[in-house]
């Protein structure tokens, strides 16, 4: 979960209150991360605050694109049009299946042994 905040600034993406570049140390991340910024031409226009909890860093990285990619439709309506075709605006559906009972985990079954 992402929780955004943007201001009028030059650029800078603050993740968790460290810099986006450290706390996404790949590129890929961190080119996910800056990707509905460059899209909508407002990379060096705004300051981005971020809070992010939960899940792993790919899904971190995937839920800050998301919020971003909302914040910059609230700035402009005309961002909308650029960010939807991409899929920048669709929520991830998939979620955890639930362990089973008399099972190890979900669809991990316990181990038969035959003595």
């Amino acid at each position: 979960m992402a929780r955004v905040y943007v201001s009028e600034g030059t650029g800078k993406i603050t993740v968790n209150k460290k810099e986006f570049t450290t706390y996404f140390p790949t590129a890929t991340l961190q080119y996910k991360v800056m990707q509905p910024m460059s899209m909508t031409e407002n990379a060096t226009n705004f300051d981005v605050k971020v809070n992010v909890y939960g899940g792993g860093t790919t899904g971190q990285a995937e839920a800050v694109r998301m919020a971003i990619a909302r914040a910059m439709c609230e700035v402009e309506v005309e961002n909308r049009a650029i960010l939807k075709p991409e899929g920048l605006l669709t929520r991830d559906p998939r979620m955890v299946e639930r362990k089973k009972f008399g099972q190890k985990k979900a669809r991990k079954r316990f181990q038969f042994s035959k003595r």
